[in-house]
């Protein structure tokens, strides 16, 4: 009996050790991560192209003329704009296009506007410089020259750019480039699918703009609430944009932040919900950042750095397509994050950091609603290179200005640092990984990573989504058309002018 006792015990200790020596192997197991990289195809040592893809003039519902809009965006230094007005397409920074159905109303929204467009010949800026527009290398650009003769950056004008949907009922903007599309459409603009597949056939490129206006997230309190799937409303609207971005790859993906991010703010989350539904697929969802400014004083918020060998239009739409550039903003309205990078801050033991983030913690206890507005003479943190090793599993960033770089999966924080090492965080990542660099000078976005892996990581589109929206909009679009091709709004244009 005790020998068949001792027999029992070895064999317990033996099955306890083989036990252990199996969690330990589970536990030390690395996943094999294949890491697609937006960035693959960058030369970092290109120069990195300062651009607004979404603004406006008095031609639709802006403050400021054209001549003005350039000036003080050729001031903050960029090298890209688009004019993107409500239902006119950017043909010419010379010839300022107008549709007299729009214009007439939203003069009595916004009375005494005028159109002030630049001379094909240059002529002087306000501030008494010379400008010149000229026709180059497939586009055309704008540039000054100062009293020493020198010139400054040429900037470039982005073709065909367009805010579709002049007429919406319900805020479903999109920004559409390169493809002419959209001119004078005044009827049926309150749904998104339109646009986007009108474009994506003609071969140019849409982004979904700033959908917490659209989804009403703008009005949730904290980012828990808003687009929260039980939410039958928001089912349907994440739902909505999970299928258009699945059946139309020309649409980018959405705008992340814009115009001082109080409606975005919580638009980062649609953006990682959007990645885990479409990553796992082979799909990225690409976030950009414009300032969708309508007036001189909201220039320079939100914006994006292309990484292209030269500035010129072939250039800017491989880079907008294959995702070869980074979202930035000068301002960051998210409570939640703003206590994290605060937090952040504070520990890092740096004096001035730590200054920033007291600073913000304590704007908050003031006002939980906050936001954090980078000085525009401060410039925002640069990522110089990235680097992925896709035999360590590792991705590395190489910063300039930055104070806290914070890497997300699945809408959560996973690490902080320049790199991360995939394999530390193996049970944990999802199929996509994504950097944000905040500075004194503002925050940085990364396109996300995507990761596949041996991990249970699947897609989620609804193949059987409707859209009802379509059905609701058929009465008051067509309403819309009828008054839109009446001629007696032409007459008044004229009868003004």
């Amino acid at each position: 009996m005790k020998k068949m006792k001792k027999l029992i015990a070895v064999i317990c200790v033996i099955a306890m050790l083989v036990g252990a020596l199996s969690v330990a192997a589970v536990a030390a197991y690395d996943r094999d991560f294949a890491i697609t990289n937006p960035y693959e195809g960058v030369d970092w040592s290109w120069d990195q192209y300062k651009a607004d893809l979404h603004t406006h003039t008095t031609a639709s519902d802006g403050r400021n003329t054209l001549k003005e809009m350039l000036e003080i965006n050729y001031k903050y230094g960029f090298d890209v704009y688009a004019v993107s007005d409500h239902g006119m397409t950017s043909y010419s920074w010379t010839e300022q296009q107008v549709i007299p159905a729009l214009k007439v109303f939203l003069d009595m929204r916004n009375p005494g506007t005028e159109l002030v467009s630049l001379d094909p010949n240059g002529g002087y800026t306000f501030d008494g410089d010379k400008y010149n527009v000229v026709t180059e290398n497939g586009g055309d650009y704008y540039y000054q020259t100062y009293e020493d003769g020198s010139e400054g950056q040429k900037m470039l004008r982005v073709p065909f750019a367009n805010e579709q949907n002049p007429t919406s009922l319900n805020n479903a903007h999109v920004n559409t480039w390169f493809v002419d599309y959209g001119h004078g459409i005044l009827g049926g603009t309150s749904e998104y699918e339109t646009p986007i597949k009108a474009v994506d056939e003609l071969g140019g490129l849409s982004v979904i703009n700033h959908p917490g206006e659209y989804t009403n997230a703008r009005d949730e309190d904290c980012t828990e609430d808003a687009y929260d799937y039980n939410d039958p409303i928001y089912k349907y609207y994440i739902d909505k944009f999970t299928s258009i971005l699945s059946k139309y790859p020309s649409c980018m993906g959405i705008d992340v932040n814009s115009k001082g991010d109080s409606r975005t703010r919580f638009d980062r989350k649609l953006w990682d919900i959007l990645l885990m539904n479409l990553a796992p697929d082979g799909r990225n969802v690409l976030g950009i950042a414009t300032s969708d400014a309508h007036s001189v004083s909201a220039a320079y918020t939100g914006y994006t750095m292309m990484l292209m060998p030269e500035n010129t239009v072939d250039n800017l739409k491989y880079a907008m397509s294959n995702g070869q550039f980074f979202a930035a903003s000068k301002c960051l309205g998210n409570h939640e994050e703003l206590e994290l990078y605060a937090n952040y801050l504070i520990e890092s033991g740096n004096k001035k950091a730590s200054a920033i983030g007291q600073d913000i913690l304590d704007r908050q206890a003031e006002d939980y609603n906050a936001k954090y507005e980078a000085p525009l003479d401060v410039e925002a943190p640069r990522i110089n290179e990235i680097a992925v090793d896709d035999d360590a599993d590792t991705i590395s960033l190489d910063v300039t200005d930055g104070m806290c770089v914070r890497w997300i999966t699945n809408g959560r924080t996973l690490a902080y640092g320049e790199t991360i090492d995939l394999d530390d965080y193996s049970g944990e990542i999802g199929s996509y990984v994504r950097a944000e660099v905040f500075g004194e000078g503002g925050i940085v976005y990364t396109q996300a990573f995507l990761l596949d892996h041996d991990g249970e990581v699947s897609s989620n589109v609804d193949a059987d989504f409707k859209d009802f929206w379509k059905l609701i909009a058929i009465i008051p679009d067509t309403l819309v058309r009828f008054l839109g091709s009446l001629d007696i709004f032409g007459i008044i244009w004229d009868a003004l002018n």
